[in-house]
């Protein structure tokens, strides 16, 4: 198999982008990417989206991405899969790429909450949910991810303050990152003081729904630019797995078990064990899933993972640094974009141009993406490759 190469990237502030359109904030993050890579040229590309046809009217996406990025022309498709939207697409740019058939491929996630406010936003998330057992009982994500954070909480004896640390964390590291919605660090007292949003969750447990677009170009080793400015990151390997869209079919509800089966999928393609791995992009959408997610992947043993942010592991300068840009309560949740904005992030920081959040002396990364409470999970190991 060939190195997947990561030859450029780019992404836009994630935020509320009242002024800017779908399409605009799309280009915007291809144009970093392109010109990132040296002037690299697509054949194909991916675009991770979960609610344009719902919140913009507006499908056919990779058309219009492929349109206003002049690169009209190019093979081109909208990849779905709700939150883990932007992680497939990225799996799909890699297929093409080891196929052999695709030279140079993007992938662009972009996302737009702010087309509607109020209910509209959560009539489309509630689409990612069973719409025949879920929805049409009015349950939310916020209140299925409480559901799980509840029956946690009492099977774990986990007190009112323990997911404090998923939040102190990712605002701590957001504030190194100028791309993200929220660039200030909080403090315990401002977490024990927010509203509840869904009880147990409170406000700070709750990634905000932003508007933003990242994206990534890949391409072969061999056929990087003799000028390449940048340190090699590639794709070591990658994994997509599944489980149960509803909740209440699933035997274990604390269980992640497509995250389970994307990471080990991914780290055997890579060839590497667990240890090897220097930090972890979680989807932090909710608190409650970043704890499910460490103990899924293997990270923290079940009913501990809470215990890793509480005593401050996961901080950059922690035992196993954890959403070290901010994640997607710090950065925002930008939807489908979200597993792109991951690979952007771990790509800066293999490159050593993470400025204030750099970490020392990492070669492996891991990113994963989530589609509702794990019904869609996908996995990605970057490494650093020195010449």
């Amino acid at each position: 198999m060939s190195d997947v190469i990561l030859a450029g990237i780019g992404q836009t502030e994630v935020g509320e982008h009242w002024d800017r359109s779908l399409r605009s904030l799309a280009a915007e993050a291809v144009r970093q990417a392109l010109s990132d890579s040296g002037g690299l040229r697509p054949q194909a590309l991916f675009v991770g989206n979960m609610f344009a046809p719902i919140l913009s009217r507006q499908a056919h996406l990779g058309a219009l991405v492929a349109d206003f990025s002049d690169l009209t022309g190019v093979e081109a498709v909208t990849v779905e899969a709700a939150g883990a939207s932007g992680g497939a697409a990225l799996r799909q740019g890699y297929l093409a790429i080891q196929s052999g058939l695709v030279d140079v491929a993007l992938v662009v996630g972009v996302e737009k909450m702010t087309d509607q406010v109020g209910f509209g936003v959560e009539e489309a998330l509630a689409t990612t949910t069973d719409s025949d057992y879920e929805a049409v009982a009015g349950l939310t994500l916020a209140a299925q991810a409480a559901l799980v954070m509840r029956r946690y909480m009492t099977e774990y004896r986990v007190p009112a303050d323990g997911f404090a640390g998923f939040a102190l964390t990712a605002h701590a590291h957001g504030a190194g990152n100028k791309f993200a919605m929220f660039q200030k660090a909080i403090k315990p007292e401002t977490y024990a003081r927010a509203e509840m949003v869904c009880e147990p969750l409170n406000l700070f447990d709750v990634a905000p729904n932003a508007d933003g677009a990242a994206a990534v170009l890949l391409t072969r080793r061999d056929l990087l630019s003799k000028n390449f400015q940048h340190p090699l990151v590639r794709i070591a390997g990658a994994g997509v797995a599944t489980d149960t869209l509803a909740l209440h079919d699933r035997a274990d509800l604390l269980w992640f078990d497509a995250a389970h089966l994307a990471t080990a999928r991914a780290l055997k393609q890579a060839g590497a064990s667990l240890d090897a791995i220097d930090f972890f992009e979680y989807h932090d959408s909710f608190s409650i899933y970043a704890a499910l997610s460490l103990e899924a992947n293997g990270f923290a043993q079940r009913g501990v993972g809470w215990k890793l942010a509480a005593e401050g592991a996961l901080a950059l300068n922690g035992k196993f640094p954890c959403a070290t840009m901010g994640g997607l309560k710090a950065r925002g949740f930008a939807g489908g974009a979200t597993g792109v904005y991951q690979a952007v992030e771990a790509a800066t920081q293999l490159r050593g141009a993470a400025g204030k959040n750099q970490l020392n002396g990492v070669q492996m990364g891991m990113i994963q993406s989530l589609g509702g409470p794990a019904s869609t999970a996908v996995t990605h190991i970057l490494e650093r490759i020195d010449i």
